[in-house]
């Protein structure tokens, strides 16, 4: 029953509108909407922004929102803000390559959060704000740390294949017979170092002793007999 009176409101009873009234009542009763802009593909990098939103004067958002439908919140308030945001979203996304690999370092929340952050009309002139220096996601990360982005996604892909190449070629000079042996020489190396290092301790603390008992036996020896 509630469908049907909202469908049709004015009808007694609940009853359905035919087609020919609720043309008629449409156009008396439904209000205008205002037309969702369009972004435009060509120039995603400069969308609208939300300062150019207009807003009725005399009333305040919750006035407005009461006033008229979810659906002319959503395209009068949400969408002209939402829509420039996805599209730079997109963009950016497209740049760090998410769709052609299966991981990447683009967290798409993050990047909205900055985009919304930075196009908020009351920080008009203000400068940029990174992500990680926005007050409210600075608070939030000191009481929920994220684990740290692995290394294989923070590196370029120049940056990447030149590890790659150091690694391997570091390896295969490591195989070679003439390093081998000199790697087992110099292992031989630390490990008399390391004896002998222990032995001279050893009688550094030796001498240590025999010099305090000296010291003790010279002492009792120089005191008077009462």
């Amino acid at each position: 029953m509630e469908t049907a009176a909202m469908a049709a409101p004015g009808l007694p009873g609940g009853r359905i509108a035919p087609p020919e009234e609720r043309a008629s009542s449409g156009e008396s009763s439904v209000t205008p909407r205002t037309p969702v802009p369009t972004v435009s593909p060509v120039s995603p990098e400069q969308p609208v922004s939300p300062g150019q939103v207009a807003e009725p004067s005399g009333k305040n958002l919750w006035e407005q929102i009461c006033e008229g439908s979810p659906r002319d919140f959503l395209e009068t308030f949400i969408f002209p803000v939402l829509l420039p945001g996805m599209a730079s979203l997109l963009h950016q996304a497209d740049k760090e390559k998410c769709f052609e690999r299966k991981r990447t370092k683009f967290i798409a929340c993050d990047f909205l959060t900055e985009w919304l952050y930075n196009q908020n009309p009351k920080r008009t002139g203000a400068p940029f704000t990174e992500f990680f220096s926005i007050p409210f996601v600075k608070q939030w990360l000191e009481q929920h740390p994220r684990p740290p982005v692995p290394l294989s996604l923070l590196l370029t892909e120049v940056e990447a294949v030149l590890r790659i190449q150091a690694f391997w070629r570091a390896y295969q000079v490591r195989c070679a017979s003439e390093i081998q042996e000199l790697r087992q020489w110099q292992k031989k190396l630390r490990e008399e170092q390391h004896i002998r290092q222990r032995v001279r301790l050893f009688w550094a603390r030796q001498e240590q002793k025999v010099k305090c008992r000296m010291e003790e036996e010279e002492t009792v020896a120089n005191t008077p007999a009462p």
